[in-house]
């Protein structure tokens, strides 16, 4: 082999291995992040202690054990969480807001993302309770409603509030959504003041989870808009944040389970899935029945519910709430049947069926 050709092949394996080694070094330096965006089920509703109880003597304390340590709780160094004002490493407690510490699918999502990926994991959950699709999070590219529904609106929200301007009005909508893309903005924007250990870090926002629905799903017009606001929020979100073709998770309503579901609710799951169906976003949107999930165990003490009258003494009716809230420890529900019962073991599942969703995006996005 003449000398220039020995030389030309050593200087091509080298430039390999250099493209090699700076692509390793280029992903060592991201960060993925997630947003995790929606109301009151994306927020979590399912108790800490509720969650303790199910982990070491409930009936499936193996669905928990990804989140356990010893007799604690696993606290994850490469991947972490901002969820407004909170922030941190992913553990137990980045559920909803309140005195009672509670955990939301953030914690089956992180866990799940965070074991696919060599990749330190962000998640930025920006999430508030009661918010619809069709009026706190509408999208800027539908525009507001006519000029006669707004008045008709004002007149009515008079009734409960009779200083309400039209301007104030006009600004709830979209109020969520504004306040989504800003947190996201600033935390970035704040990457190493919030999050040290990112600091030679890049983000990469790589996927939205949405988990919301039930203020659009009571609500005959929302309903009927939520295919087209859901199409519209997608692209606007990709629009803003500047991330094309970004996969989107949508978590379908599945409050009651799989079987035996209202009209009107089927009506709205089919609303949500129509989504995930249009051709724009085949391949970079997918729908999880959360309905899957639903945990009969705590819903069947429904049909225990059975509290003393009005006219009952204190007595007895804190006698008789004491001994349904250990009921509802043991069968592991610490809320209401709109927040999945504040199920742990739901929860935690849809949050890992939410990473496995989001994870099978991004393979078919690499491809």
């Amino acid at each position: 082999m003449k000398h220039g050709m020995r030389s030309l092949i050593a200087a091509l394996f080298v430039g390999v291995c250099l493209g090699a080694i700076a692509q390793q070094a280029s992903a060592a330096g991201k960060v993925k992040v997630y947003i995790l965006a929606g109301q009151s089920n994306m927020e979590g509703h399912a108790t800490v202690e509720c969650l303790e109880y199910q982990a070491t003597k409930g009936k499936h304390p193996d669905l928990f054990a990804f989140c356990r340590k010893g007799n604690g709780w696993a606290e994850r160094d490469d991947v972490l969480i901002n969820y407004l004002d909170r922030r941190g490493k992913m553990t137990v407690g980045y559920g909803a807001p309140g005195k009672n510490p509670s955990v939301g699918p953030e914690l089956g999502f992180g866990f799940t993302v965070g074991d696919k990926y060599d990749e330190p994991v962000l998640l930025i959950k920006a999430a508030w309770g009661g918010r619809s699709l069709g009026r706190d999070f509408l999208p800027p590219s539908v525009g507001l409603p006519n000029e006669e529904t707004l008045k008709a609106e004002l007149e009515k929200a008079h009734k409960k509030s009779p200083d309400l301007k039209m301007d104030e009005l006009k600004a709830k909508y979209g109020a969520s959504y504004r306040a989504m893309i800003g947190e996201v903005k600033t935390t970035l924007a704040e990457l190493k003041t919030r999050f040290p250990t990112l600091a030679d870090k890049e983000p990469e926002i790589c996927g939205l989870v949405w988990f919301q629905g039930w203020n659009d799903m009571i609500n005959a017009e929302f309903t009927a808009a939520y295919t087209a606001n859901m199409a519209a929020f997608i692209r606007d979100v990709r629009k803003d944040l500047n991330v094309p073709n970004m996969p989107v998770v949508i978590g379908e309503m599945g409050v009651g389970g799989m079987k035996d579901v209202n009209p009107k609710n089927q009506t709205f799951r089919d609303a949500q899935a129509a989504v995930g169906k249009m051709d724009e976003f085949k391949g970079n949107v997918t729908v999880v029945q959360t309905g899957l999930y639903w945990d009969t165990d705590a819903a069947a003490l429904d049909s225990e519910w059975n509290p003393p009258g009005k006219s009952a003494p204190k007595e007895e009716s804190q006698k008789y709430m004491d001994q349904w809230q250990a009921k509802c420890l043991v069968a592991g529900r610490s809320n209401a049947g709109y927040h999945y019962l504040g199920s742990p073991k739901t929860l935690c599942q849809i949050g890992k069926a939410f990473g496995e969703a989001m994870i099978a995006l991004e393979a078919a996005k690499a491809k």
